[in-house]
């Protein structure tokens, strides 16, 4: 990924210094004691504005796919629902990107990276396409959009209020917006701060620099997050899976399943990868005309699944964050043949959302993993819990290419469980990691070090 600059401020143009100073200089400044306060102050508004960023997307879900069909005289969402919905996505999704400053934000394909902070005039781009995607039914995550939107809003704040701070303080308190918006949406300043130093690749005696305001600001945020939760009962979902079904000690039949889940999991994740890619340049050529195409085969493979499996379109549809509870808890329900129809619908509805619309890669491939992983359970030696906590972690490194977030989702989503299981999500993200850069294009690799 290219350092951060200030118009698109990020937490690596903050670690950046003069060769031969001390990188912990900036601990003992009057000026970083600064950015921690503001650090602090930011984290609650920027929490409580991610949470009515989820809250209104899981309300522009029930009213698009539930409460619109019913007020149309329908009994229930009819089959074909979710075509125009998908396709007029597509068509604002096309039209925000061409006609808004920006891009939209992140692209999907690309990859779970920060390019930067987006200056103030993309935020409303990058808001109404996440919107877009997220409430019509694109598989695809609201991460990267909280991540962007968090940062940017830090960013213009500081702007406004300190206009003196230089380019390593707005690139400091760009970060810090963009922990406190994603770590409310994982649950999770730790794991928050994890998931973007693996992004960014901070190391060394920096990483404590730009990592203390991140972790302050997501610290406050995620204690407004949880009171805002109780105080307005409006339910947005937990990442952490409850009432999972009891889970035993590793055993060795289940050190060699992790081997095969990662195997498998790395030509699947790689395969979504790369046709995503291969997809996002020709729909960027004519996106107008071929986002709505690429909603439509979205909506049609959602449609396929349902009639072929007789369980929801919503399965297919969607982050598949609310999904992957349900889909562990009431596993029994679904035959193997069910789960690979689920898994070659969903996969494919991934791909094109990665390459037509907008949002984070991060939700569906936990989804997928989680799909693959109970497929694996129904074969002897494996059992349902270990199974679904391994393929998720392996499908995660796949897609995202991030070893220690892809562990760290992986197990903390299973809570109690996660320390059971993590030897063998550790065997499995590491096998799936190697082989999916092994089997990766070389056109991928370069993709990944130039985003880097």
């Amino acid at each position: 990924m290219p350092e951060q600059q200030p118009g698109g401020a990020g937490p690596a143009g903050a670690a950046a210094g003069p060769a031969g100073t001390d990188p912990l200089a900036a601990l003992r400044s009057r000026a970083y004691l600064s950015l921690l306060v503001l650090a602090a102050l930011l984290g609650a508004p920027l929490a409580a504005g991610a949470y009515g960023f989820q809250a209104a997307v899981k309300e522009l879900q029930h009213l698009s796919f539930t409460a619109l069909p019913r007020s149309l005289g329908f009994h229930g969402q009819p089959l074909w629902w979710p075509l125009p919905l998908l396709a007029v996505a597509g068509l604002l999704v096309a039209l925000t990107i061409r006609f808004l400053p920006g891009i939209g934000g992140h692209e999907p394909a690309e990859g779970f990276v920060m390019s930067g902070a987006p200056g103030g005039r993309e935020l409303p781009g990058v808001l109404l396409a996440a919107v877009a995607s997220l409430s019509l039914g694109a598989v695809i995550g609201p991460e990267a959009p909280l991540i962007a939107l968090g940062g940017g809003v830090a960013l213009l704040t500081v702007r406004l209020l300190a206009r003196g701070a230089d380019a390593k303080a707005q690139a400091v308190v760009a970060a810090s917006g963009s922990f406190a918006a994603v770590s409310a949406l994982l649950g999770s300043p730790l794991l928050g701060a994890f998931l973007l130093m693996e992004v960014v690749g901070l190391g060394g005696p920096t990483l404590g620099v730009v990592l203390l305001p991140g972790l302050l600001s997501a610290g406050i945020g995620a204690l407004v997050f949880v009171g805002l939760d109780s105080w307005a009962g409006l339910g947005t979902d937990s990442l952490f899976l409850p009432d999972l079904p009891p889970v035993g000690d590793p055993s060795l039949a289940e050190l060699g399943w992790a081997v095969a889940i990662g195997l498998a999991a790395a030509m699947v994740g790689t395969g979504v990868r790369v046709l995503a890619k291969a997809l996002q340049v020709r729909v960027a050529r004519r996106r107008l005309l071929l986002s709505p195409i690429v909603g439509l085969a979205v909506a049609a493979l959602a449609i396929a699944y349902a009639e072929g499996s007789g369980f929801p379109s919503s399965d297919v549809l969607f982050s598949g964050q609310t999904g992957i509870g349900p889909l562990i808890v009431h596993s029994a329900r679904y035959s193997i043949g069910t789960l690979l129809l689920l898994l070659a619908c969903k996969a494919l509805a991934y791909v094109g959302s990665m390459a037509a619309f907008r949002g984070g890669p991060v939700f569906p491939a936990l989804f997928l993993g989680a799909a693959g992983g109970i497929a694996f359970s129904h074969l002897p030696g494996i059992e349902l819990v270990a199974g679904a906590a391994m393929g998720m972690g392996a499908m995660t490194v796949a897609v995202l290419g991030l070893p220690m977030s892809s562990l760290l989702l992986a197990t903390l989503l299973m809570a109690r469980d996660g320390v059971t299981v993590m030897p063998l999500v550790i065997v499995a993200v590491v096998v799936s990691h190697v082989a999916s850069v092994r089997l990766r294009p070389a056109a991928v690799h370069e993709d990944d070090r130039g985003a880097r």
